[in-house]
């Protein structure tokens, strides 16, 4: 293939092949999946070893997430600028090489250094734990999403460059969630089984981060006509974009419904399901069907434009999550798959659910992220500077409050609907718990979904 990567002196507005080659993409995509596990491990695991494993109660498990997620609102930005100002001298490669051993390291440290003999103390731990290891992140992620708008000037090979993203976040998924709490029973649910976790994907978050830590070092990026101006000024140039807002505004509210069903999964297996073991198939399948429909998504995007492909997206993934509300133990024996074993009927349906969710989420996420590269590419057209890093940090600080917010409203509904948290392992719940927690995975992000989209529709991206 020929290697048509940004030049440095491209300009903005240029007109060229800006087609990134596949081994570039690659080397990008690779770092979404220790960043992936990162992201969604904690928001899925943490909340249940807070209140199985270290005795801390459901509201204020929502809390210990929270705390440290409200100081990124500040430290996501203020990255983003940071880097945006170093970038001339040193790119963004001793950004994501400090960020990438520091998250491992935090990773480890939350699921083994937290125990103590009163559950307040392990809470204030994990807190300040949590903390640090989400500032760590910060160092990787702003200046990581910060360069897929910095690889060229083409919307749709943005696009393309999204798409290898989320393939690599879907096999985060597959990972941090599928893998990691079936490993934790796998190895008896104790303390030796969370360490093990905690080990594993640690190293693995190490290792594909610096995979794309050190192989983006020498890539060439667009360079803009000016120098970052100061701090203010940074800051400042984001109020001017609406686009921008108004898609950060979508993502805020989608997020949040989906971070508060995030938070229950375990529970759900747990309690509603009661089958725990299918989890991996589950998260396998959904990680298949997402990866093969990447190259449709793209395909449309490029045909019936992102905005309206989004919207197609989100509407079908609200409604396949109303489904959930309707979840049960299964009763009967529908087939069985060596290997697997007995599935029911309810087992089949979550796992068709996990077909179709993992079609239609890898579209709105991948388009969200590549509409966002277009609200930056319109910001360098505008002014000549694009300030990638200070846009990447908000969004991401958006991001990381919404999926902080989320484990609140799931702690807050869990504990209204009598949930009991306990040390040691999990306790019988009743059913009323056990609705609470079947909400937050149905109703309560296919409500939010919708009111993100209403919220879409002032959407508008002034043509190039």
């Amino acid at each position: 293939m020929i290697d048509t990567t940004i030049l440095p002196h491209d300009r903005p507005g240029s007109v060229h092949d800006d087609r990134v080659r596949t081994s570039v993409l690659l080397r990008y995509g690779t770092g979404q999946l220790g960043a992936q596990i990162f992201r969604d491990t904690p928001a899925v695991l943490l909340p249940l070893f807070l209140t199985t494993m270290l005795g801390v109660e459901a509201w204020l498990a929502g809390l210990v997430v929270l705390i440290p997620k409200l100081w990124l609102i500040v430290c996501d930005p203020l990255v983003g600028a940071w880097s945006d100002r170093l970038r001339g001298r040193h790119g963004r490669t001793p950004f994501l090489v400090a960020g990438a051993v520091l998250t491992s390291l935090g990773f480890l440290a939350l699921f083994t250094l937290t125990q103590s003999a009163s559950p307040l103390v392990s809470a204030a731990i994990t807190c300040f734990l949590f903390f640090l290891a989400s500032t760590a992140f910060s160092m990787f992620s702003v200046p990581y999403l910060a360069i897929s708008a910095a690889l060229s000037h083409d919307p749709h090979e943005r696009t393309r460059i999204m798409v290898y993203r989320m393939v690599f976040s879907t096999l985060g998924v597959l990972v941090g969630v599928g893998v990691a709490q079936p490993l934790i029973y796998a190895l008896g649910g104790g303390a030796h089984g969370w360490t093990v976790m905690a080990a594993v994907l640690g190293v693995i978050c190490l290792v594909t981060m610096l995979v794309t830590a050190l192989g983006l070092a020498r890539v060439p990026m667009i360079r803009d006509d000016t120098a970052p101006g100061s701090l203010r000024e940074q800051l400042g140039a984001i109020k001017g974009n609406r686009p921008y807002l108004v898609l950060l505004a979508t993502c805020l509210i989608q997020n949040i419904g989906q971070a508060s069903g995030y938070t229950v999964i375990g529970f759900i297996y747990l309690y509603a399901i009661q089958a725990i073991w299918i989890i991996p198939l589950f998260i396998l399948i959904m990680a298949i069907t997402g990866i093969l429909a990447q190259p449709l998504w793209l395909s449309l995007s490029r045909r019936w434009g992102k905005e309206r492909t989004y919207v197609v997206a989100s509407a079908a993934w609200a409604l396949v999550t109303v489904t959930w509300f309707f979840v049960h133990p299964a009763t009967d024996v529908l087939l069985t798959i060596p290997g697997v074993g007995a599935l029911g009927t309810q087992h089949v349906l979550v796992l068709v659910r996990g077909a179709v969710i993992g079609v239609v989420n890898s579209a709105f996420v991948m388009l969200s992220l590549s509409m966002l590269t277009d609200t930056i590419d319109y910001e360098r057209r505008r002014k000549g500077i694009a300030n990638e890093g200070v846009f990447a940090g908000l969004f991401s600080a958006m991001e990381k409050l919404s999926f902080a917010l989320g484990p609140v409203v799931a702690g807050l509904v869990m504990s209204a609907f009598g949930f009991v948290s306990s040390t040691g392992g999990a306790v019988t719940q009743t059913p009323h718990a056990i609705t609470g927690i079947v909400l937050l995975y149905s109703l309560i992000p296919a409500a939010t979904q919708l009111v993100s989209l209403v919220v879409f529709s002032r959407y508008r991206l002034p043509a190039a």
